[in-house]
Order: C-alpha cells, then sequence, then structure tokens
C-alpha cells in the first residue's frame, strides 16, 4: 500500500463529508420552513441522487483517462458552489437546485474509490476501502454534531455575548444558512488539499482501453460492457455485485426522509436529537471500517463479511418502526450501522477487483451511478410509504434488501 497517498486521499473525503454531514440531517427540517410535504422532502434527497445516478459513470470514465486529481478538484469545487446556494436559498425551488448541483458534482467518492484501488493490492483493498466508509462515518459523527451546535439557540447567545449582536440575530433568523456557509468552507479546503496535496495515480500517457466511452445506464450497452469486465480476481459476478450495492443504498437511503419523520412524529424527537442518533451511527463506522476491517479481513473472507452485514443490516432496519425509546431505537440503529459498516469495504473491494485494470475508475463510477440510482429512490420511497403507515417503509425495505443475502450466498458459492 501507498500509505501516504492513502493518507491524503482520506484526509480529501474526510472533509469534504463533514459538510456532507452537516446537511443531511437538516434538510428535512430546512424543508419543512418552506412547507415541503413528506414526499417533497424525500424528493430532495432523491434529486442529488438523480443527477448522481447520470455524473458518477461520466467522472468515473474521465478519471481513467485524463487523471484522479482532475475529477476530484471538479467535485470538491462544485460542493463549495452547492453549499452556498443551499445557504442562500429562500424558497423549496433554490433548494432543489442546491442539491442538483452537490449530485452532479458528486463524482469524489467513486473517483477516491478508484484511487485506493489504484495504491493498494488486493489483500489490502477491503481495508482500503474501509477508509472510505470511515470518512462517512466520520462524516456522520462530526457533522451532524457541528450542525446542532450551529443552530442551536445557545450557541447564538455565545455569539452575541462575545459582541456579535447582529450576526447572532441573522443566525436565529436564517437558522440553516451557518451550516450551509460553513459546509462551503470545508469542502474548499478539501479542494485545496486535492490541489496541493494529492499526487496523481493514472498514467495519462499510456495508451488505455477506452471501455466506457458514453455511458449510460439506461443503455443495453451499458450492461454488456460491464459484464464483459474481467479483472485479475473476476469470478464473472459483477453485475450482481453492482445490483446489490445498488439495493444497500436503496435500504440506507430509504431512512434519510423516513427516519427523521418517524422520530419527530412517533418518539417526539428533535432535529437535535436527530442529530445525535446520527453522530451515533457514524461513531459505529469509523470504529469498524476505520479501525476492525483490518482484523475482520484477515481472520474471515470478504465474501463472508459481506453476507454477514446483509444479514443484519436487513434486521436493524426491520424493527426500527418497533422502537418504543431513544434507547430501542439506537440499538436498533446500531444493527443496521454495523451491518452497513461490514458490507460497504467489501462490496467496493469485490467490485473493484471484477474490473479491469485500465477501467477502474469506470466501473467503480458505474457501481456509485447504481448505487445513485439506489439513493435517488430510496428516500422517495421512504417518504412516500411513511405518509401512508410509519412503519411501513422500514418493514417493506428490509424485505426487499434482504435479497443481497442470496446475492452473498451465490457469491462464496461462485
Amino acid at each position: 500500500m501507498n500509505k501516504s497517498a492513502l493518507a491524503t486521499v482520506f484526509l480529501v473525503v474526510v472533509i469534504d463529508l463533514l459538510g456532507f454531514g452537516i446537511i443531511l440531517p437538516l434538510l428535512p427540517f430546512y424543508a419543512q420552513e418552506f412547507a415541503a410535504s413528506a414526499v417533497m422532502i424525500g424528493l430532495l434527497y432523491s434529486v442529488y441522487s438523480f443527477m448522481q445516478l447520470i455524473f458518477s459513470p461520466i467522472w468515473g470514465s474521465w478519471s481513467d483517462r485524463i487523471g484522479r486529481r482532475p475529477i476530484m478538484l471538479l467535485s470538491t469545487f462544485g460542493a463549495v458552489i452547492a453549499y452556498i446556494v443551499f445557504g442562500l436559498a429562500e424558497s423549496i425551488g433554490v433548494l432543489f437546485f442546491s442539491r442538483v448541483i452537490a449530485g452532479m458534482m458528486g463524482g469524489n467518492i467513486s473517483t477516491a474509490q478508484a484511487y485506493i484501488a489504484d495504491v493498494t493490492d488486493s489483500a489490502n483493498r477491503a481495508r482500503g476501502m474501509g477508509l472510505i466508509g470511515a470518512a462517512f462515518g466520520i462524516g456522520f459523527v462530526i457533522g451532524p454534531a457541528t450542525a446542532t451546535a450551529l443552530i442551536h439557540p445557545t450557541f447564538h447567545e455565545m455569539v452575541a455575548n462575545a459582541g456579535f449582536a447582529e450576526f447572532a440575530a441573522w443566525m436565529g433568523e436564517n437558522r440553516y444558512a451557518l451550516p450551509g456557509f460553513f459546509a462551503a468552507f470545508l469542502s474548499f479546503c478539501s479542494f485545496l488539499m486535492v490541489l496541493f496535496k494529492l499526487p496523481e495515480t493514472v498514467d495519462t500517457s499510456k495508451p488505455r482501453e477506452k471501455v466506457f466511452r458514453r455511458p449510460s445506464v439506461f443503455t443495453p450497452k451499458f450492461w454488456r460492457l460491464l459484464a464483459d469486465q474481467k479483472g485479475k480476481s473476476a469470478r464473472g459476478f459483477l453485475i450482481p455485485l453492482v445490483i446489490g450495492f445498488f439495493l444497500l443504498s436503496f435500504g440506507e437511503s430509504s431512512l434519510y426522509s423516513a427516519f427523521p419523520l418517524f422520530a419527530e412524529g412517533q418518539l417526539n424527537m428533535t432535529a437535535e436529537q436527530v442529530g445525535i442518533q446520527f453522530f451515533y451511527i457514524g461513531i459505529i463506522a469509523v470504529i469498524v471500517q476505520g479501525f476492525l476491517i483490518k482484523s475482520l479481513t484477515n481472520a474471515f473472507s470478504e465474501e463472508k463479511l459481506f453476507m454477514t452485514g446483509n444479514i443484519l443490516m436487513v434486521i436493524g432496519l426491520g424493527l426500527i418502526p418497533f422502537s418504543t425509546s431513544m434507547f430501542t431505537l439506537a440499538f436498533f440503529l446500531g444493527l443496521m450501522a454495523l451491518g452497513k459498516s461490514l458490507n460497504t469495504p467489501t462490496i467496493t473491494s469485490l467490485i473493484s477487483k471484477e474490473a479491469s485494470e485500465d477501467n477502474v475508475g469506470a466501473v467503480m463510477g458505474a457501481s456509485q451511478g447504481l448505487s445513485g440510482l439506489g439513493r435517488m429512490i430510496g428516500p422517495t420511497w421512504g417518504g412516500a410509504l411513511f405518509a401512508v403507515y410509519f412503519g411501513l417503509p422500514f418493514v417493506a425495505t428490509a424485505l426487499i434488501v434482504a435479497a443481497t443475502v442470496w446475492i452473498a450466498v451465490g457469491l462464496i458459492r461462485k
């Protein structure tokens, strides 16, 4: 492993995802300021993922051809613009526009995964991919906590007592603006790290196989090209893995709209308390993917960890509507988070090993695009089912995500 390069790309993703973690728990409450319905809140999450579905394969393909750094520079700077628009939003339309920009420029995760594949060998691939999951975890830990602090009246009082009464009054009147601007600042810091610290891993002077010349998940050619990928450890299982990635992302993202509504409506939790739950999920992701994944992959195969994670995620997700308090909710969320922390680094590692060397970026971009499709459908699905019955989005989604267990069984047999 190239530990220096891994550390740099990890920090780049961590800083950028801190901004994501700030915005994520606030979005439903921000949308309600503009009288948005549960379905509209789901669409706010979905439009971001829809744009990722379109653009992630494109950015992944281009990263194979022009290098990882240019794509990561573009995506991190695009996030800066998206968060500024978020902070300036005065209508639901502008809020939607900010999510469109963020989704279009959300190519940094798939490119970072391709970067990790470039600098790790097969034995250390899952550990390297775990760093991305740990980065997400840190984003969920520090981001929501930061968001909670920035919108809390106590913080506004502290600012006023420090002699900035007008600024404190502005924060009170524009409760969600400062988190957006702070997220933009963090993404700009990530942009500067890529610009000055991240070395390139792609030899752009080398002739490369151009598989995804015009990537589009809506064409049969896309799926044929995806199926034709043959990496060094390929077993012809790429498409089932990508479908599994889609289902897992669908399951997780259904929480984005349904979970805050459930927590508020059934357990009388505030925005701050919802942020604490996201913090808790992030802690689990950091511990498992940042520290335990190396030992786990040494003791067990990636395929078995993938299956175990899927089982735990299904159980935790399906039990959420049976929560009677914050504590039981935390237990069920913990099961789901543990499962997600096991299956995310293993499935991304397995997908990268199915790709040919010259098209790792394209394949990771394609998988992130399909993952984006799951994240597009999930929030709208969750919001719509929640409007029917509060427990329906969790139980129904768990039944669908259970298909990933059978994918893992087939992979082990293969």
